[in-house]
């Protein structure tokens, strides 16, 4: 559920946390459920619409199908009595789902409440740019009679209802979210910055928690694997480290694996730099040494290149057993080394 400040950016965000959360549906937006006329009268005088009715249309469009892998819903919980049913509704289908043993991890509900945050001054500012825009832009339509008329918020042209609209978000949506931090995942997100801004906080906020998606027997079980990013965060100074390492313990394998590097891999690596990706398979039996492998992908490493080695093990025939007509063969040992480093870019004429 995505929350936040009149002005805060929800509808901006919307798209970039539905590919954050992997979320393919098209959200639903509470102010677009609401059409009746009455309910737009309500809206231009900065007053809330009935719960009763907003909780109707959102149940009701929840049933559509499309929605099953997740929805984000924009516009929702607004009140204490939206607060309230939204804990029921999670409830009851926690219930659901944990009648029948063989469905409860398919059907557990998971819910997020993201709150896009802004002050008051910066609420009321982003209001009156925007009224000031969709003005320009109406203006600018009906003069050229191209493009299409954009609805005109009465309370984005007023200062004062600009100021009503957040005093109510503050008053009544926000008090309400807080109870709701005791039962879902709740994202505080600072949404004053420009857009690349808030929405590198909105994935640093939405970045993957295991501990809080999994069950705790699931968990437990795979907690000791590091995720990615503890194994990237300080991967340069360990490579500094090993290199040293080398030089000190293993000088003569060391420089035999840099002569290796010089006189046979660098190059092909060489050859192909308009591409910037060489494959080479090798049967160096130096490499049969684990530790001289390490060091060949560690001092490609130190030098920008990214390296991946795969190695095969090819059974290669070498007689036949006149006794048995077995076919005795050797084990070859190749060792396929991938290069990738940044192309040549050198622009071509037409």
């Amino acid at each position: 559920m995505a929350r936040g400040a009149p002005g805060a950016g929800k509808g901006t965000n919307t798209p970039f946390i539905a590919r954050a959360r992997d979320i393919t549906a098209p959200p639903i937006v509470i102010s677009s459920l609401l059409t009746a006329p009455q309910a737009v009268a309500l809206k231009n005088a900065g007053q809330m619409v009935g719960d009763r009715e907003v909780i109707a249309l959102l149940l009701e469009e929840l049933l559509d199908p499309r929605y099953r892998d997740g929805v984000i819903i924009d516009g929702f919980p607004r009140t204490k009595v939206q607060v309230e049913f939204l804990k029921l509704f999670y409830h009851a289908m926690l219930d659901l789902g944990g009648r029948d043993d063989s469905t409860q991890d398919a059907n557990k509900p998971m819910f997020r409440i993201a709150l896009l945050f802004v002050t008051e001054e910066v609420s009321v500012e982003r209001q009156l740019k925007r009224g000031r825009v969709i003005r320009e832009h109406n203006r600018q339509v009906r003069e050229s009679a191209v493009g299409e008329l954009l609805e005109e918020r009465v309370t984005d042209l007023d200062p004062g209802l600009c100021r009503k609209r957040y005093k109510g978000f503050k008053d009544t949506t926000f008090e309400a979210l807080q109870s709701l931090r005791q039962i879902f995942h709740f994202h505080f997100i600072d949404a004053e910055g420009d857009l690349p801004e808030v929405q590198r906080n909105i994935v640093r906020e939405f970045a993957y928690q295991s501990s809080l998606e999994l069950s705790p027997e699931v968990f437990a079980l795979i907690q000791n694997i590091p995720i990615a990013t503890q194994l990237a965060r300080h991967a340069r100074q360990e490579l500094v480290r090993r290199l040293e390492q080398y030089g000190r313990e293993n000088p003569d394998l060391f420089r035999g694996v840099v002569e290796l590097i010089e006189s046979k891999l660098l190059p092909i690596v060489q050859a192909h730099a308009m591409s910037g990706h060489a494959q080479i398979n090798s049967e160096e039996a130096l490499l049969d040494e684990p530790v001289a492998l390490r060091m060949m992908i560690d001092v490609f490493s130190e030098r920008g290149f990214h390296v991946t080695v795969d190695i095969h093990r090819i059974d290669v025939p070498m007689r036949v057993d006149p006794q048995t007509w077995e076919i005795i063969c050797r084990t070859k040992k190749v060792f396929q080394i991938e290069i990738r480093y940044p192309p040549s870019d050198i622009r071509r004429g037409h």
